[in-house]
């Protein structure tokens, strides 16, 4: 029995260092292969919850990855208007097509998508997740916009007649939270006094443009002359209220759109745009995906790149439109410095009043 028990053991023990060894093969292998995978993209994927048509997020997105993977000499998979519900079977078909990066286009998607991502060994792209970054695997856009929102503030301020400024969401995630503070900022740094209306149309409204519709007439029925729209699909319902219903003075109502630029569809009441242009972005991502340096750092926009942007429209006269270009360019030279605001209490300890449908 001791006999066979030390041949059982060395049997075992040949079989444990065999398997240790293979094992630390294939770590070391690891890495090389992870490069030559990275260094070898051939495509990138974006999803997105809507259709790449709604001159916002959805195709901004879009058009920003397919401008991107042209830069890069990659191939572009798209796949729009998918909704909120689950997108595993979307992701794994996009994976099994060619695609080595993942670009989760809507926070609904942060659960799904990274853990796809590990699942088949693909590199993802999150957004309003910053915490989520992980070296080699995850990483998070959150594109706050928030210095082209505190233009946008500035503007609103010095083009008011009744001295009243609505703000209207369509959810409080981060991204939206940091503009509506930096707008309120921008208003309040032009005209200390000014009253700001602060109203989110429902917890994750971002399609909802009948419940936009209703809010925003609200608004502009407590005093508002310029709206500061922040939505998505539920920015249609916006615009159309600020179409279609007059100010309190009997004047016009003015819209400040986010992300895209609506001029096609304009019928004269769009004033600007905090546009973003993820492009940069995107090559960026790309860009370190491809060195192999991919999840060691999260990225954003910013006025000093062109990621971000106010839009001059002919509604805009053009000596209040200089200034806000020196204010631009102080921002740029750092003489103005602003610290986003990502939660949703900060911002309301910004504006003048809050209304929020449940």
């Amino acid at each position: 029995m001791r006999h066979g028990s030390r041949f059982s053991d060395a049997i075992s023990a040949c079989a444990i260092t065999r398997l240790c060894s293979l094992a630390v093969a294939a770590v070391l292998a690891l890495p090389l292969a992870q490069s030559a995978s990275a260094a070898d993209l051939k495509a990138i994927a974006i999803l997105t919850p809507e259709a790449a048509t709604d001159f916002g997020w959805n195709q901004q997105g879009v058009e920003a990855a397919r401008k991107a993977a042209a830069k890069a000499g990659v191939e572009a998979l798209v796949a729009e208007n998918l909704g909120y519900g689950d997108v595993r079977p979307v992701l794994r078909e996009l994976v099994e097509d060619g695609a080595g990066l993942l670009i989760a286009h809507a926070s609904g998607y942060n659960t799904a998508a990274p853990e796809i991502g590990a699942e088949l060994g693909v590199p993802v792209a999150i957004t309003d997740l910053p915490q989520a970054r992980v070296p080699g695997k995850v990483a998070d856009y959150t594109p706050t916009g928030h210095e082209g929102a505190y233009l946008a503030g500035r503007l609103a301020a010095k083009l008011t007649r009744t001295g009243t400024l609505g703000i209207v969401t369509s959810g409080e995630p981060p991204g939206w939270n940091a503009q509506s503070a930096a707008f309120a900022e921008g208003a309040r740094a032009e005209k200390p006094g000014i009253v700001i209306r602060y109203a989110v149309i429902g917890p994750a409204a971002y399609s909802d443009a009948a419940g936009a519709r209703r809010v925003t007439e609200t608004v502009i029925a407590a005093g508002a002359d310029i709206i500061f729209g922040q939505g998505n699909g539920s920015s249609f319902g916006m615009l159309a209220a600020v179409e279609a219903t007059p100010a309190v003075d009997g004047g016009k109502v003015w819209f400040i759109d986010v992300i895209g630029d609506k001029t096609p569809i304009d019928k004269g009441h769009l004033l600007s745009s905090v546009i973003w242009n993820l492009e940069p972005v995107f090559s960026a991502i790309i860009a370190d995906v491809k060195a192999g340096t991919y999840g060691e750092k999260n990225y954003g926009i910013a006025l000093k790149d062109g990621s971000v942007g106010l839009l001059k429209t002919p509604h805009i006269p053009d000596d209040t439109w200089g200034q806000i270009e020196a204010i631009r360019q102080q921002i740029i030279d750092g003489a103005i410095v602003l610290k986003p605001v990502f939660d949703a209490a900060g911002v309301h300890a910004l504006v003048t009043t809050t209304t929020t449908t449940p």
